[in-house]
């Protein structure tokens, strides 16, 4: 037993001293790793900005006049009607050509196909993609491993996260990544 100014006395600690083990666990230096994220985003708000521009467009043109067209959005889905195909094909581009004035990528814009619709009317859809898929996301990580750079990819749904010691090497991916087409708009966030 120490004296009362002694502050090594077991018992004067309430739970004790710590033990060596646990004091040498705090001090070991701990790897810092960084990573990133590898996401496919779209702008909604932007695409409704181009959907009403090209709304306002197609009211206005005389070539549409009499045609019945029209642009309607719901969520991630735009369909557009007219009364005959090729005015339909025009209207597709003049969407288009405002999702991209408004930065939107047309890699994220799916045509689906002309359909017939009631009153001998043509319809189509065009959908807005978002997030990774599960096919793209193992293509994306194949890329990843073929780049033979010391990083680890991981899916977490939508999303991909790739983490390694060197910024460098995550640097080096980001650029091999963005060097190649995978048919989706690709963005990296979250870099640390």
């Amino acid at each position: 037993v120490g004296y009362a100014g002694d502050f090594t006395d077991r018992s004067l600690w309430p739970l004790g001293h710590p033990s060596r083990a646990a004091s040498r666990l705090h001090s070991a230096p701990v790897p810092k790793t960084s990573s990133f994220d590898i996401v496919s985003e779209v702008d909604l708000a932007e695409v409704g900005n181009a959907v009403d521009q090209a709304r306002r467009e197609i009211v206005q043109r005389f070539d549409f006049k009499n045609t019945g067209t029209s642009v309607e959005q719901d969520a991630d889905l735009i369909e557009l009607r007219s009364s005959t195909e090729d005015r339909l094909k025009a209207a597709v581009e003049v969407v288009k050509e405002k999702l991209v004035r408004r930065q939107v990528s047309l890699k994220a814009v799916t045509d689906g196909p002309v359909l017939p619709a009631a009153k001998g009317t043509h319809r189509q859809s065009l959908h807005i993609n978002k997030g990774i898929s599960q096919d793209k996301a193992r293509e994306i990580n194949k890329a990843i491993k073929d780049t033979r750079v010391k990083v680890q990819a991981h899916v977490q749904g939508d999303q991909i996260r790739v983490t390694g010691k060197s910024k460098d090497d995550l640097q080096q991916v980001i650029v091999d990544l963005k060097a190649r087409d995978f048919g989706i708009p690709l963005q990296f966030t979250n870099y640390r």
